[in-house]
């Protein structure tokens, strides 16, 4: 199993840069779990929703390919730029990647 980095961005004031690694078959969503970041995941991370909306700044390469189902997910997604994934989907399979997660604090009982 091969481990590279993955470097997360926050949007939300207060938040610094951390760098963490990620297994390969290992999704976003997972590491940020893993490690105590709050990325929200509403349906439990099995692309039902667009809580874990993330923006993929570099990298885009090394994940695998949006389906269709997460590309209309992200259409409901707040603020969804052309770089946006869903974090539950981001999984990587070779190489580091870098993401910015949007501010959390937009989410209803944060």
């Amino acid at each position: 199993m091969n481990i590279f980095k993955v470097k997360i961005n926050f949007e939300e004031k207060g938040h610094e840069s951390v760098e963490l690694p990620i297994a390969e078959g290992e999704s976003v969503l997972d590491v940020c779990l893993e490690n105590g970041i709050e990325l929200q995941h509403n349906c439990g991370g099995v692309c039902g929703c667009s809580t874990c909306h993330i923006y993929v700044n570099k990298g885009e390469d090394n994940i695998q390919e949006i389906s269709d189902k997460e590309e209309d997910f992200i259409d409901r997604a707040v603020n969804p730029r052309i770089n946006s994934r869903l974090g539950c989907q981001c999984v990587i399979i070779d190489g580091d990647i870098e993401v910015t997660l949007p501010d959390q604090s937009q989410f209803l009982g944060h």
